[in-house]
């Protein structure tokens, strides 16, 4: 699965689905009524936010990298835990020194990373990146890692669309594809461990590490 591409020379595809996104979050999503301040909020997030917060722990992770955040607004909100236990933000529940931002098809979080993180997260992003494009970008997320990455990724359709009539999903592997990936990926990057879950809606999830 190994091309030529990479962050400096994505291909034609992502560049083209790149553009999508950045007006998805200028204009919103005109077909389903959302608002773009509401479109790519980072609401999916919140829901991994303890399985994070147990590597976390684990690895002794204080700087945190969110690699395709959306507009970052899950950060601003507080949040109860299953515990009962509220606090003001999920940064202030993870007890992290720094929570950093990337999304490269939103202006304020779209410069690339600089440096590394003790932990890299990405939630709902992968089935976004064009196949061509997947080795590099999965690579970069473990090159901007020291201690773990934590992955969540849909294999099924998407309810939303691009402007371009498009589903927004457009990688939807099998599990075992998204486990040669990683696998693969994994190998040059040997310091860095990594947990994976593929969404696949109504029929659950499967996980993988390594």
């Amino acid at each position: 699965m190994a091309t030529a591409y990479q962050r400096k020379n994505p291909s034609p595809r992502y560049r083209e689905l790149l553009s999508q996104y950045q007006q998805l979050h200028l204009y919103g999503d005109v077909r389903r009524n959302i608002p773009p301040e509401q479109h790519y909020a980072g609401r999916s997030l919140p829901r991994h936010a303890e399985t994070i917060k147990q590597l976390i722990d684990h690895f002794q992770a204080k700087t945190i990298l969110d690699y395709g955040s959306g507009k970052g607004s899950q950060y601003k909100m507080a949040v109860t835990m299953k515990d009962g236990q509220r606090y003001r933000s999920i940064p202030e529940y993870w007890d992290i020194d720094s929570l950093t931002c990337y999304d490269p098809a939103y202006e304020p979080f779209a410069e690339s990373p600089v440096g590394q993180f003790d932990g890299v997260i990405s939630t709902d992003v992968l089935e976004h990146v064009p196949e061509d494009d997947m080795e590099w970008v999965v690579d970069e997320m473990f090159s901007l890692a020291t201690k773990f990455l934590f992955v969540n990724a849909a294999s099924f359709q998407a309810l939303a669309h691009l402007p371009n009539g498009e589903n927004a999903h457009c990688t939807i592997k099998p599990v075992e594809w998204w486990r040669e990936l990683f696998t693969r990926v994994a190998a040059r990057h040997p310091q860095v461990r990594y947990f994976v879950s593929i969404d696949f809606g109504a029929e659950g999830a499967e996980h993988m590490s390594g």
